[in-house]
């Protein structure tokens, strides 16, 4: 997970997936935290992500590097704690202008069931679950 969360990071933006109906929806990302143990990602219920996710949370991430490519597939749980949220927004400030973990608005979610695999063309394929 932490090497995950590392090439994410390292990535800058990455891009997740969802379904909206029959149709593939793809956005760009860049919040990707590890908490208790749990990689989480953050957006607002006002979004059409998180109707989206909410009717169907399998999801799928994308990331480049430069170099390599990351996949993710996995389940995403939403997590209502406050204090999730807080420890979500405090390691990303720029967020604040936008959320608190107090609104109705801000919404995070934990990756479970996750699958990742980074691939290169010129090293072997490294596959993680978590």
């Amino acid at each position: 997970m932490q090497r995950v969360q590392k090439f994410l990071h390292d990535a800058g933006v990455f891009f997740l997936a969802t379904t909206g109906g029959d149709q593939p929806q793809i956005r760009p990302f860049g919040i990707a935290e590890i908490i208790e143990g749990k990689l989480y990602i953050q957006t607002g219920h006002v979004k059409d992500v998180a109707h989206q996710i909410a009717v169907n949370p399998k999801v799928a991430i994308c990331a480049y590097n430069g170099s390599e490519w990351l996949r993710v597939t996995a389940k995403l749980v939403e997590d209502p704690r406050v204090e999730i949220k807080k420890a979500v927004l405090d390691a990303n400030p720029t967020l604040r202008a936008m959320y608190d973990e107090k609104d109705d608005n801000t919404a995070v979610y934990y990756l479970t069931e996750a699958k990742a695999s980074i691939n290169s063309f010129t090293a072997p394929r490294i596959d993680i679950e978590f």
